[in-house]
């Protein structure tokens, strides 16, 4: 899996909704990074949050799935942060989702012994249990309370989601915030310096 080379924004740990949603990043200099760019990718992006079980091999699909859950809940994060509505299309597909999952699951064997409940079926439904836990997640973070606390990175080009852990935060990392500060501080000694020359 590709390592973004930014930490965890505030909220992204505790919620796969907004972790799923910064898993592609834009740097300066127009370079996107994608955690999920192959399939071997989405896989493991699923094991790695505990929403598929370790050696599953989701293939092409789980990939689609996650990049279109990704698409839809970075249009519903929008509409939430902006205060618009949320298109028709996207809201279908994030209720479908949910409601998609199996409900049960089953019963097996602890590899030590003992009995476990196990949501072992067919790969479309592992990865439709899991679009529909990230679903749900995203869900409860946009009707509950902290709803309200959800924002967007204010430093271009970042394109991430967080959760406002002090009601001035405009960021979702230090390395975010430190770069629009050495920016307004390039541009405010350009000022300056343009003003030395004038007068």
């Amino acid at each position: 899996m590709h390592e973004l080379p930014l930490p965890p924004s505030p909220g992204a740990l505790e919620h796969p909704s907004i972790d799923l949603v910064n898993s592609v990043i834009r740097l300066p200099g127009d370079v996107v990074v994608d955690a999920i760019e192959t399939p071997a990718d989405a896989t493991s992006w699923l094991i790695e949050r505990g929403l598929a079980a370790e050696g599953s091999m989701l293939e092409s699909y789980c990939q689609n799935r996650l990049l279109g859950m990704r698409e839809d809940l970075r249009e519903a994060f929008a509409a939430a942060v902006d205060g618009v509505r949320l298109g028709e299309h996207a809201l279908d597909r994030i209720n479908a989702a949910m409601k998609a999952a199996p409900q049960i699951p089953l019963l097996g064997m602890a590899p030590g012994g003992g009995f476990v409940r196990v949501p072992e079926h067919p790969v479309t439904q592992v990865v439709e249990q899991a679009m529909s836990v990230i679903a749900e997640d995203a869900a409860t973070l946009l009707t509950g309370d902290e709803a309200p606390l959800l924002a967007r990175c204010e430093a271009e080009p970042c394109i991430r989601f967080f959760l406002r852990t002090h009601a001035r935060r405009q960021w979702c990392s230090t390395r975010c915030g430190d770069r629009v500060r050495a920016a307004r501080a390039y541009a405010r000694k350009k000022e300056a310096a343009a003003a030395d020359a004038r007068g």
